[in-house]
């Protein structure tokens, strides 16, 4: 499962459990459904995970403050967790 302690600035750890390797995609959004950053994707090895989004776009650019959402795919299942950015 997702966890996510909010509000966070300027950066913030993403944790989750793989039950089995798998296919991940974990992304950022934002509240239009915009894809925003992806924080972590690739084949990934059973267990504890951690990835840290800085509140950047893919170019590098700083993100305003607002609400944001983390959407984690893998093992056939997708979970979403809203995030709120404070600058």
């Amino acid at each position: 499962d997702v966890y996510k302690r909010q509000p966070f600035n300027p950066s913030t750890t993403i944790t989750f459990e793989l039950p089995r390797d798998a296919r991940v995609d974990l992304s950022i959004y934002d509240v239009r459904g915009g894809h925003v950053r992806t924080v972590a994707g690739g084949l990934l090895a059973a267990g504890h995970r951690e990835a840290r989004w800085d509140g950047r776009d893919e170019a590098g650019n700083a993100v305003n403050s607002g609400v944001y959402f983390c959407r984690l795919t893998a093992c056939d299942r997708t979970l979403t967790r809203k995030l709120v950015l404070l600058r």
